[in-house]
């Protein structure tokens, strides 16, 4: 399970949160908190929920199963 949360929070940090290089507006953009933002990029250890999967996806107007196609799970 660890290795597919890393597999799933390293796909958006580094296809979608670093190239932006902005934490607030892509907050904004996902209906998450910044906070939240904040640890997909920096922290190693972070557990992402769901609903935060969820709310990305639906932000990005992608399906939960186009997404973990994406990621590769």
């Amino acid at each position: 399970m660890t290795e597919a949360n890393r597999k799933i929070v390293e796909f958006i940090r580094d296809e979608w949160v670093v190239p932006l290089n902005n934490n607030s507006k892509f907050a904004v953009d996902h209906n998450i908190d910044e906070k939240t933002v904040r640890r997909i990029r920096d922290d190693d250890t972070y557990q992402i929920a769901l609903l935060t999967i969820m709310r990305i996806c639906h932000g990005k107007n992608i399906t939960l199963a186009n997404f973990f196609k994406m990621v590769g799970i």
